[in-house]
């Protein structure tokens, strides 16, 4: 049978959703915010690495610090949602496993993000106390 739907309206529905320049913009800008938090992460490191447990914390309750690693710890975890989720949209083929995949990604990243901006928190407002 003859099929009367024009090109459009036959790939109307298969291509961009809109979102793809949103998701392109905000890996980039994760990407960009990460350069400067991970030097003063790695220079961090260095500096505490010579420095005892007590040490680590009294460092981790300068605001500053504590502030810095909450950001490293948020931007990096939306970064890596991000790129997992690219990764997943790209080789994920039947569309039941896709959502599955993209739904455990979310919930992990922001689980475990969550749960390490606490541990941040916690030592930065009570010194690591139990």
């Amino acid at each position: 049978m003859t099929d009367f739907r024009t090109p459009r309206s036959r790939a109307q529905g298969l291509g961009s959703a809109k979102h793809g320049v949103g998701h392109f913009i905000a890996q980039r800008a994760t990407a960009v915010a990460l350069v400067p938090l991970v030097l003063w992460a790695v220079f961090s490191a260095l500096k505490l690495a010579a420095s005892d447990y007590q040490g680590a914390v009294l460092w981790t309750q300068q605001p500053l610090n504590a502030v810095l690693l909450v950001l490293l710890l948020a931007v990096g975890f939306y970064h890596m949602r991000l790129g997992m989720q690219v990764i997943v949209e790209d080789y994920v083929e039947t569309h039941l496993n896709r959502l599955a995949v993209l739904l455990l990604n979310t919930f992990v990243c922001a689980g475990v993000g969550v749960l390490a901006i606490f541990s941040i928190l916690k030592v930065a407002f009570s010194g690591g106390a139990y």
